[in-house]
């Protein structure tokens, strides 16, 4: 049954918008300063203006209401406030007015979790909720999946709301954790309002009080390459590098492979 998901979408669209206004000042974009502003950012008739759209029609957009830009309109919006390259390509899927079905979580299937089993490299895959759903047994050896509930198993839970996660990652713990939240919410945001990604975010309110600050914020980042520094109970200082790749069978599974460093 589809969802009624379209009108969350459209208000994580105007969020998105109205934090990406917020953070940029007049001369950012060539503008004089003018007299003293009583927000913080750009106005709304001023991203209108630089994007050569209506005030109105803008307006609209930051409200949330029904409004389907053109992808001229989206590629104009993107230039005015300056957008990264990945804020770029989330406004673009934000404005899809696509209907999704309520989300069931995926299964592996089994050929890709015989291949990671194999795997001498610790390696899990993932699904678009970021739940952990296969792993090997090097990856467990460093995460500790198997002593996770089911419910628990999950990459946001586990690193912000897990205390031995926290001390694995030490004093880069907050960098990782505010990455991962800015990463997850291109994710989010096209599928807001389903229930389960609702139980997520309260679980995350719940157990981290960092999290509703740097959700607030709604940054959003691409999925890219990197490395970790964490500091194992058992194995001491690992310097490990990871990278991720989609799957045929279904895109929404990740496969993430780390190596030493």
């Amino acid at each position: 049954m589809a969802l009624s998901g379209t009108n969350a979408r459209q208000g994580e669209l105007g969020d998105f918008l109205r934090s990406r206004r917020q953070k940029l000042t007049p001369k950012a974009v060539g503008l004089p300063a003018g007299r003293r502003r009583r927000t913080p950012g750009l106005r709304r008739e001023e991203v209108a203006e630089l994007a050569g759209i209506g005030v109105d029609w803008y307006i609209r957009l930051e409200q949330g209401r029904s409004v389907s830009p053109s992808a001229a309109t989206v590629d104009a919006l993107a230039r005015a406030l300056r957008l990264t390259r990945a804020e770029h390509r989330h406004l673009r899927e934000l404005t899809q007015n696509t209907d999704r079905r309520a989300f069931v979580r995926e299964i592996v299937p089994p050929a890709i979790q015989r291949t990671i089993e194999q795997l001498n490299l610790p390696a899990y895959i993932v699904g678009r909720r970021w739940d952990i759903l296969a792993w090997n047994a090097a990856a467990d050896e460093i995460f500790a999946f198997s002593r996770l509930a089911e419910a628990d198993r999950n990459s946001l839970l586990l690193v912000l709301t897990n205390p031995a996660t926290r001390r694995l990652f030490g004093a880069s713990w907050a960098d990782e954790a505010q990455r991962m939240v800015a990463q997850f919410r291109a994710t989010h945001d096209l599928w807001a309002g389903d229930p389960a990604f609702r139980d997520l975010l309260a679980r995350l309110g719940e157990g981290c009080p960092e999290f509703a600050g740097w959700w607030e914020a709604h940054d959003v980042s691409g999925i890219a390459a990197g490395r970790k520094s964490l500091i194992h109970p058992k194995k001491g200082r690992l310097k490990l590098e990871y990278a991720s790749f989609q799957a045929n069978d279904d895109p929404w599974l990740k496969l993430v492979i780390y190596t030493a460093v």
